[in-house]
Parts: C-alpha cells; structure tokens; sequence
C-alpha cells in the first residue's frame, strides 16, 4: 500500500468503503429477514455485538504495523475526506450519539447549548489551531508544548493535562459501552462494560492510530445510518415527512400543544396530572425533612452514626421483605437493589437524597415548555426573572466552554497530524464538520418526535397495556424508566415517569414501533461511537505517557520496538482502569463529557493559541498558565459536584459544575500573559520556530523544521 501515489490510495479507500457500506445494509437486510422467521431478539443481539466488534478487530489485524510514525499518526497519509469521517467517528461519542437528543428531550431549548458549543468549536480549530500543529509535526499535543515552551516540565504538565481530559472523557464512552451492551445482550452492565473493552482494545493494540483511523471510518458509517434510519421511520409517521428537520416545526406546534393541556388543571389529563403533582410535593417535602435531619447530625459530629442508622434500616427492610408471608419477590428484590445501591459514605448519601429530593420538586412543577428559553422557576415573577437569568448564563457559559474545549481535546487535535499536508488539514476539518453536522443537525428533530410519541401515546394510557418498550428498558436500569401508578387511577401520567436522556435514542426504534433489528443496528451505531471516542482517547493516553514521558524524557535512545511494547502495555493498563471505573457509574454521560471539555479549555487552550500567535509567550508562562487553569477547574469542579461530596452553594454566580472552564480558561490565560511578561523573552530559535509553524504553506510538506 505504501507503494501507491496518494490519489491511487484515495481511489482504493473508496472503493473499499464503498462495498463496506453495501455489506452493511445487506447484512442488515439478512438479519430483518432472518427476525421474520424467528430469530429471537437476543440472538439479534449477540450477532451484532459479535459481527461488529468481529469487524473492527479485523481492520486492528490488517491495521497492524511496527513503524513509528504509522502507530502514532498513520503515516501523514489519511485524505481529508476519510480524516473527516474519522474525526467524526471520534467526535460522536457516546455523548453526541446517545446523549444529544436525551438533553434536548428533557431541557428543550436550553440543550441547544451542546449543539452550538460543539459544532461552533471547530471553526476555532481551523482558524487557529489545525493547520498550525499540522504544519509543526510531531506526533502530540504535549510535543508542541515541549518544542515551543522548552524544557521538560511545559510537556509535563501537558501530559498530566492530556490524561485527566481524556480519562474523565473515555470514562463516559465505556460507561456508554456498557450501557449498551447491556441492552443488546441482557447481560449485566459490569460485565457488558468490560466486553465493550474488548472491543475498544483489539481496534487500537495493534495498530494504534493507524488501525484507530480506519476503524474510525468504518464506525462513521454505521452509526449514522443507525442514527437517521429511525428518526426518518419516526419523522414518516408522525408527519408524513421523510426529511426530520423539516417535519421538527409541524411536530413542535403539536408538543406546545399537548404541554398546554397537561398544565391545565380543566382538562382531564391536566386535573390528572394535578393530582400527581401534589403527591411528588410531598414527596419532595419529605426529602428535605430528612435531608435537614442529616445535616443536623453531621453538624453535631454524628455523620457517621446516622449513615450507619441508615444502613441498618436498609438491611431490616430487606429481612422484612424475605419474612414475609406470602413471600413477594418483587418486593425482596427491591430491598436487595437499595441495600446494594446504598452509599458508601454520609457524603454520598446525602448527596443521593438531595437527587431525589431535587427529582421530586422538578415533577412537582408544570411541564416546562419545550420551545421557551430559559424558563425561570419561582413563587414570585422576581424568583422566576432571577432563575431565568442564571439559566442564560449557564447557557452561554456552557457554549463557551464546550467550544472553546472543541479546539483543545488532544484526541481530536491529533487528528490533524494524519493528513498528508497543511492543504488537507484546512479541508480535514470542513469534512469533520460536515460528518458532525449531518447527526446534531437531527437530533433535535429527534427529540421532538420521541417527546410527540410520549405525550399523545404513552401519557394517559392504561397501566394494564403498558408498551413492552417501557418495560424492557426498566428492566435493563430503573433510573433510566421507570413508570409508577402513584395517584393509583390506572392511567399513566407524564409525571408518573422516569425517563432518562440516555436512552432516548436507543429506545427509539421500539417507540417507533419499528423491528428489533433496527434496535439491534441503533445500539450498534452507539457502540460505534462510543468505542471510536474510546479508541482515540486510551490511544492519546498511552502515546503521552509512551512517547512523551518514556521516549522524550526518560529513555530517548529506546528502540522502536521497546516504544510500542510500552505504548500497547500502558494502552492495556489504562483501558482497565477506566474500565473499573465506569463500572461504579461515577456521573451521567453527559456531565463527563463536559468535563472533560471544560478542563481541556483551562489546561490546553490559553498556552496553544498564544504559543502560536504570541512570541513572547515563553516556558515560566506556559507552566503558570497550564498549572493554574487546570488547578482553578478542577477545583471548582470538586467544590460544587455533588458526586465528590461538593455542593451547590459554592458555586460562583449560579455557574454549575460543568462550566468550570469559564473560570479555568482565563485563570490559564492570565497566567500565560503575566508569567511570560515577568520573565525573560523565549530563546531566537523559538521565535523562528514560531514564525515556521504561524505561516504555513498550502502545501505542507511532511517534514517540517520542527519534526
């Protein structure tokens, strides 16, 4: 392959996929004929779980190589178009794919934050960080900041920075992973989390980015066409309109509709509804009694006591349960899941109970408008303002972190290493974004359509014909549905159900009514995306300890074999820890993801743009900058988080955890512009290499000064 001019590979790479695609969905064709003469859904299941990880691990195989520079860029020859596509695949996480439409679901308008956060950061990557590294070379991000810095310890931190972003980020991937897998199989999520790492490792252990690159590619494809197949079904009929973003306005008239006769207390469903309502207000007030009552015995030294006061109820409710005559099996498997579920310490607990506490006072509430921005809550039309004004800036805080994260996420900047020239990184990230495009300009569409299905087909149905949809998901996780007759009148109201974002998508194709293969084929473009993020993030995890650590700090005479047995062991130890870690399902996706987003603004971005268009930005600035964006994040981010034992109160203008970047980002910019001004100028050659990077040829050679 190395032999062929770059337009003959181009050719071959089109050719390739393109029989791919084909194979797919004849493949898929198969398998709904195949479901018509009685395959079970389980063996559905399995054979997608099996065919799919089967494929990737077979692209690892033939991916499979001992040069350097194609185990860590893929040997500078992946066309923009492919580089796109991958660049996608790595995007879409679990998060885009999962996620994205389960906000929009639930926080309507103001989701729209992701959608705009992640698809406006890349205009900053093309204009001011992609052709830039390209031109520099080199392998990593870690490797800029060491070559343009100098000195070990801006490539250090660099590091550090690199596998916090990227362990929060891949965390939630194989939290999705597990997820997933879970659903298509029926096997418990521990155990689905570490089968989905099966499958990230054999795309990434052999090949490394090389193998990632054109797995990538292949997981593109799958998981769009699973994406759009179901909202198009769902958009068909609905409103009779086979293109969802033009069916999205018709459809939303009708929610606003059906929201208005929910809120009001005149109309049946309404007065319904009401009655509901004010049973979750108790609810809701009898949380916080209990809630006062912890705070009150931690206040006088007696967490603990009280925490283990707790426990032992939990554990006389489950001997109750098993005593009891006739035995209920339902009800002693519940007493065993609180037992089991029940935190570990007082923190956690009372960080669960102001959850449920929280979940209580939101279905104690009026359905929000799903088309209203910012919708402030309140007694008073002040309180409802003053809510309404922390939303907004919630809003913009999250898009300016989520943007401004876009353009510093190590995975995804290295991507732009792979092309062949400057020329090609340029287009690399109009196609990366036109892939991206083609999913989140759906997913409110699909939001819509599944919060239509909701409202006019499950709410105000009877408990006795309850969708098999609802209960298959309760079964796989109770606090992603779960659907409880609480006002005991037989029906179902919308504030009767738990529905959880990340299901929505992957529920969708039963919601639609629509053959368990499409289901089968949804949580198999889920599991794409998922295990391409994955793929990219453990690989940049592994390559900043293997060559920036091992190689270009400890051992520079290492050989290259020494240097990739490194990279795959640590890749191996990595996955597994991440691994262990998803599996005590530390946060929801979404809030991960964002994470991640915010501490790689805080850490990366400040010294990156003003390493490229600063000159004076020097090595005392960049460690400053780096070290207190990232510290000031992640501070933050433990203060206010509750799973860390945080708390609201200390946030800083109503700016939720998430967003911690908006006070990282500038902490690091400070840090860079004060510490570079107090010290002396960088070195000439720096400078020069500053002019080399700042203005780079169309053409971009592929050995540049600085590599």
């Amino acid at each position: 392959m190395t032999a062929l001019t770059q337009s003959q590979f181009y050719s071959q790479l089109k050719r390739y996929y393109s029989f791919y695609t084909g194979g797919f969905i004849a493949f898929i064709i198969l398998l709904a004929i195949l479901e018509q003469m009685g395959l079970s859904n389980q063996w559905i299941g399995y054979i997608f779980l099996a065919a799919t990880i089967a494929l990737y691990a077979g692209i690892g195989i033939m991916s499979k190589t001992a040069d350097v520079s194609e185990y860590y860029v893929a040997g500078r020859r992946v066309p923009a178009l492919f580089n796109g596509m991958a660049t996608g695949a790595d995007w879409m996480s679990a998060a885009s794919f999962i996620g994205m439409a389960g906000t929009l679901y639930l926080t309507g308008y103001d989701g729209l934050a992701f959608v705009m956060g992640w698809t406006g950061g890349y205009v900053l990557v093309a204009l001011f960080l992609a052709p830039y590294l390209r031109k520099f070379g080199q392998f990593t991000i870690p490797d800029f900041l060491g070559a343009r810095y100098g000195g070990n310890l801006p490539r250090t931190i660099g590091v550090i920075a690199a596998i916090i972003c990227s362990f929060v980020y891949v965390v939630a991937q194989i939290y999705g992973v597990g997820l997933i897998t879970a659903r298509l199989t029926g096997i418990e999520f521990a155990i689905g989390v570490y089968v989905g790492l099966a499958g990230i490792l054999v795309c990434s252990f052999l090949g490394g980015m090389r193998a990632v690159t054109w797995t990538q590619v292949a997981q593109y494809i799958i998981l769009i066409i699973a994406y759009m197949v179901p909202v198009v079904w769902l958009s068909v009929n609905i409103a009779g309109n086979p293109v969802p973003q033009l069916a999205y306005g018709q459809v939303l008239q009708q929610v606003t509709t059906k929201e208005k006769e929910l809120n009001d207390p005149n109309t049946p469903l309404g007065a319904a509804e009401a009655s509901v309502r004010a049973i979750h207000k108790e609810k809701a007030a009898e949380w916080g009694e209990k809630l006062k009552a912890l705070e009150a015995a931690v206040a006088a030294g007696q967490g603990e006591a009280f925490w283990a006061e707790q426990k032992a109820k939990a554990e006389q409710k489950l001997a109750d349960a098993r005593a009891a005559m006739p035995l209920d099996e339902k009800a002693v498997a519940a007493a065993e899941k609180e037992l089991k579920d029940f935190p570990p310490n007082i923190d956690k607990l009372k960080a669960k109970w102001k959850a449920a506490e929280s979940g209580a006072k939101a279905k104690a509430g009026p359905v929000p408008a799903h088309a209203t921005p910012f919708a402030g809550k309140g007694k008073t039309e002040e309180e409802k303002q003053k809510d309404s004004d922390t939303k907004r800036l919630n809003f913009l805080a999250l898009v300016l972190c989520l943007m401004v994260g876009t353009a510093s996420l190590p995975h995804i900047l290295m991507r732009y290493y792979t092309t062949p020239s400057v020329r090609e990184a340029r287009r690399s990230v109009f196609w990366s974004l036109f892939f991206i495009f083609l999913l989140y300009f759906t997913a409110p569409a699909l939001a819509v359509l599944v919060k239509y299905e909701v409202y006019h087909h499950l709410v105000g149905s009877s408990f006795a014909a309850l969708p098999a949809w609802v209960a298959n998901w309760s079964a796989v996780d109770a606090s992603l549905m779960k659907v409880v007759d609480m006002n005991k009148d037989g029906l179902i109201q919308l504030a009767e159900i738990t529905l959880g974002g990340d299901l929505i998508v992957l529920a969708t194709p039963e919601i639609a009514g629509l053959p368990y293969v499409v289901s089968g084929m949804v949580a198999a473009g889920g599991l794409a995306a998922a295990l391409s993020t994955a793929d990219g993030l453990l690989l940049t995890i592994a390559n900043a300890l293997s060559h920036d650590v091992y190689y270009k700090m400890i051992d520079p005479k290492a050989s290259t074999v020494r240097r990739l047995a490194i990279s795959k062991g640590l890749l191996l130890v990595v996955a597994v820890v991440a691994a262990y870690t998803a599996s005590l399902k530390p946060g929801d996706i979404l809030f991960l993801v964002g994470a991640a987003f915010s501490l790689a603004a805080s850490a990366f971005f400040p010294a990156l743009v003003l390493g490229v268009f600063w000159k004076r930005a020097n090595h005392a600035g960049a460690v400053i900058g780096m070290a207190v964006g990232l510290g000031v994040c992640m501070y933050y981010m433990y203060t206010t988080y509750d799973f860390f034992g945080g708390s609201a109160a200390n946030e800083w203008f109503g700016i939720k955890p998430i967003s911690g970047g908006v006070f990282g980002m500038p902490a690091g910019f400070i840090g860079v512009i004060i510490g570079s001004l107090l010290s002396k100028a960088p070195a000439k050659e720096i400078q020069e290499l500053v002019d080399h990077v700042r203005y780079p040829s169309l053409e971009g050679d592929i050995d540049t000064k600085a590599a």
